[in-house]
């Protein structure tokens, strides 16, 4: 699948904590819960933190390949935990096109999907979300990049 991204939202360590935090606000209400499951890789910090805002020491990963740098490949499983979900908090960073979630709500029905962001095109799969971007939108974490210059906007659309 080819995915034509016009717009860029980079995300800095800062941001994605309180986001994280923020997605803990929302769930720890919905518990208890009997462990996470991070989705790796990008769910793995996520995870991280609201394991500890909820504070949380049971944590388990479910292994899904689908992404390279910046375009979409076949998903599959690389590590599931047993079970069905029952009582396990799921997250990932992003819900995108609805690939990887489809595989983790069929490996784990039962377990409470949560992401930091969600597209339109995989809002529905995600129980619990922070932040909502459009599905033309290259999110830009913070593992996958540095500092570097960046041309002004004005410039770099030739104005």
């Amino acid at each position: 699948m080819n995915q034509i991204f016009s717009k860029n939202f980079p995300v800095t360590w800062g941001e994605l904590h309180r986001d994280a935090r923020a997605l803990a606000w929302r769930l720890i209400e919905r518990g208890p819960w009997t462990g996470i499951i991070a989705i790796a890789r990008g769910g793995l910090i996520p995870a991280t933190i609201v394991a500890r805002e909820l504070e949380m020491r049971l944590v388990d990963t479910l292994c899904v390949a689908s992404y390279d740098h910046q375009a979409h490949g076949e998903a599959h499983v690389l590590k599931a935990p047993a079970g069905d979900g029952a009582g396990w908090l799921m997250i990932d960073d992003l819900v995108d096109t609805g690939a990887t979630a489809r595989i983790a709500r069929k490996v784990l029905p039962k377990a409470h999907f949560a992401a930091l962001y969600a597209k339109p095109a995989g809002k529905p799969l995600v129980d619990t979300y922070v932040t909502e971007v459009s599905q033309d939108t290259w999110i830009h974490f913070p593992w996958d990049m540095a500092m570097q210059f960046v041309r002004p906007i004005a410039e770099q659309r030739g104005a």
